[in-house]
């Protein structure tokens, strides 16, 4: 047989051919398959085509913080407190492992003939939304409210989950949810977020175009919203005019789980599933979770859309599945070989406590507190997230083989002859219980107190998952409930030292808390060995060091109307009252000094970079990380201008007096602000950078953050 534009030379087909480009093979299968077999690979759930040996498919699975939802897996504290750590690098790490182990389950699950959601490669991570109110139930899954630090964290673990093999992917990572969604969960199906373009090309899209531009992130996920009324995941302003055409994303779209249906159905923009299919794809949604697409047949026949627009949406999404090397043999792929003991294995959950712990941060330490001696007579552990799973591991989690809740981490830190005392006090919502009591004895006959108190998955999550939640998972008021409110107060009252541990996937408001107790860290959902992180911040072994990634307000009046999308009076970049807690903020048991910051050159033309150094010195007397901020305001500013914005971070780690000279790059794009037309530019003018351990605000140095540095240069 010759060569023919089907078949190779030795009359094998193209798509069999291991030496022919990916796209090539792709674009070969697709044009082999009959129109009913199309469709029947544009849903989430893919029969095999056992006459062109194409196996089965199950495209959903998830790996937010660990492998989800599938089984055994290693669990890593919430993406929340993963940004916390504002460690880029053991993001990047984390990434790693998650990656070693979904490759571990599937190739076991596959040798085992089970082809199942959850035990694909296709993983719809992460969410790298704006955390722009406290009260949406998903900001636990974000990486908080900043587009630069939601970029740089997102870029980090995509290329941990999709590896750096020149030809395979290790995984398929999936930026979500494409556009301006943020809650209200309550309405998700059916609300349309109206945004202006200087706040969809300031704030909504940057991380998008982070994940594309920079990790070539292989699949986005589109939003079951309208975006400035289009659909999201039928819009060609964001699907086809600035995915593809302006950043050039080569990858696929998969539609949120119903989305298409909701275009008909909630949005009512059309009348039918055939015609909700037809807009997404035409429109760039390559991918549908769920079974509007399974109309797409009947769409061509009834002349909506054509069978070569069916097709290029097809090419698109085998070609991840050549790039996963799911048609190769396995010997050619570098990933088979992954043993399955990686999962959940000890370096894993080690590298779990270290990512806890890096993601404590330390709110208030009045008197130094903190930390607690290990050799104390008693200790009373009180409240509803002190011996808990919900409060461990938040939303889209995995099951690991086991957990440290806190009650356990700190009765295996202490000494023998210390004891330890538990009184759960309360439930996580409601009323005040008979548990009072018992607490309140407990802290009586106490050395010092640890209240663990808070939030869980069960307050706060996606719509229809937190059952405990007021609001279909997101929350109307933001602070402590009534029940934990009335357990704090009667704890303190005994007038014992109180450390409280807040267990949280979002900003919560605390004011009495921070005014009334001696010690406050923020754990938020911290993963499978966070109880022994927890431990090891409370008794000195780890000196925290995390950062808050998002605002902590002081009352739900502070902030804008939920379902307003316009960042004006949102997050520390546009907020005008004072915060409880800032963004950025976070205490140490070491203090750190900043000196010789300066900012090279002094003078540059617009579309020039500057370098922007500083000396951080350890001035305490343990060895601490400290994470260095630079921020970039402009003097003079135009109205357009935030009142800050972060440019450049990095984790530091200095022994007791070692001093380390920092230094950063600031591009163009880092300089540059988003006038009211959308357009990115650096204006001529000065501008002034502030770098140290926060932002440098009046009240990141009120609570004890270290002086920042500003130096000033000028764009000409």
């Amino acid at each position: 047989m010759g060569c023919n534009d089907r078949c190779n030379c030795s009359g094998e087909p193209i798509f069999e051919d291991m030496t022919k480009s990916f796209e090539d093979r792709a674009a070969d299968l697709v044009s082999r398959m009959t129109l009913d077999e199309k469709v029947s690979q544009m849903v989430n759930l893919c029969p095999a085509i056992e006459r062109l040996g194409v196996p089965e498919y199950e495209w959903w699975n998830e790996c937010l913080h660990g492998v989800a939802r599938g089984g055994t897996a290693t669990v890593f504290p919430q993406a929340i407190g993963m940004a916390a750590s504002w460690n880029s690098d053991l993001l990047h790490r984390v990434g790693q492992a998650v990656s070693d182990e979904a490759r571990a389950r599937h190739h076991e699950a596959v040798r085992q003939g089970v082809r199942s959601r959850y035990n694909g490669l296709t993983f719809w991570t992460p969410n790298i939304n704006i955390f722009r109110d406290p009260r949406w139930g998903r900001g636990q899954e974000t990486y908080g409210e900043d587009p630069y630090l939601t970029g740089r964290m997102g870029v980090a673990y995509i290329r941990g989950l999709q590896g750096d093999d020149p030809r395979y992917l290790k995984v398929s990572a999936c930026a979500k949810h494409y556009a301006v969604h943020s809650g209200p969960e309550n309405d998700r199906h059916c609300f349309d977020a109206r945004a202006s373009r200087k706040d969809m090309f300031e704030t909504y899209l940057p991380a998008f175009e982070d994940c594309v531009v920079e990790a070539k992130v292989e699949s986005i996920m589109g939003a079951y919203n309208r975006t400035n009324g289009e659909p999201c995941c039928a819009s060609k302003t964001l699907l086809t005019d600035i995915l593809r055409d302006k950043w050039g994303f080569a990858g696929h779209v998969v539609s949120d789980c119903g989305a298409i249906e909701d275009i008909h159905l909630h949005h009512k923009l059309v009348e039918t599933a055939e015609e909700s299919a037809a807009m997404g794809v035409r429109n760039g949604c390559d991918l549908c979770c769920g079974e509007a697409y399974s109309s797409l047949g009947n769409a061509v026949r009834a002349g909506l859309i054509t069978e070569s627009e069916i097709d290029t949406a097809l090419r698109r999404i085998f070609l991840t599945r050549f790039k996963l090397g799911v048609f190769d043999e396995p010997d050619a792929v570098p990933f088979t070989s992954i043993p399955y003991e990686v999962v959940d294995c000890d370096q894993h959950r080690e590298l779990a406590a270290d990512m806890a712990r890096q993601s404590i941060v330390l709110l208030k330490n009045s008197d130094s507190l903190l930390p607690l001696p290990k050799d104390l007579g008693t200790i009373a552990v009180i409240g509803p997230n002190a011996d808990t799973w919900d409060s461990m591991v938040g939303n889209y989690a995995g099951t690991p083989s086991k957990y440290v809740a806190p009650l356990q981490g700190i009765q295996e830190s202490v000494l023998e002859t210390t004891r330890v005392v538990y009184a759960r006090g309360c439930d996580i919502v409601g009323d005040a219980t008979d548990g009072i009591w018992e607490s309140v004895a407990a802290a009586e006959r106490a050395d010092a107190v640890v209240m663990c108190l808070g939030l869980s998955c069960r307050v706060e999550g996606e719509e229809g998952d937190a059952d405990l939640s007021e609001a279909a998972g997101d929350r109307i008021d933001i602070g402590l409930s009534a029940a934990q409110k009335t357990l704090f107060d009667a704890v303190v009252a005994v007038g014992k030292p109180v450390v409280v541990v807040l267990m949280t996937g979002s900003a919560i408001a605390v004011p009495d808390v921070h005014e009334k107790a001696g010690a406050i860290i923020e754990a938020w959902y911290p993963g499978e060995e966070g109880g022994s992180a927890i431990a090891d911040v409370l008794f000195g072994d780890y000196n925290p060091a995390g950062r808050l990634p998002v605002t902590f307000v002081k009352s739900v009046d502070d902030l804008p109307p939920f379902d307003e999308y316009a960042m004006a009076g949102r997050t520390y970049r546009y907020m005008t009252a004072e915060p409880l807690y800032p963004f950025g903020f976070g205490l140490s048991y070491s203090s750190f000094a900043y000196s010789g910051a300066s900012v090279e050159p002094a003078s540059c033309a617009a579309g020039e970079s500057v370098r922007v150094s500083v000396t951080v010195t350890n001035k305490g007397k343990r060895a601490g990380d400290e994470v260095v901020q630079v921020y970039i305001s402009m003097l003079d500013k135009p109205e357009h201008w935030p009142v800050r914005k972060l440019a450049g971070f990095k984790r530091v780690s200095l022994r007791s007096g070692e001093s380390k000279r920092v230094e950063f790059e600031l591009a163009p794009k880092d300089i540059a602000t988003v006038n009211e037309n959308g357009e990115r530019l650096v204006e001529a003018g000065t501008y002034r950078v502030t770098v140290g351990g926060s932002q440098g605000d009046a009240r990141s140095l009120e609570l004890g953050a270290a002086p920042a540095l500003t130096v000033d240069f000028a764009v000409e």
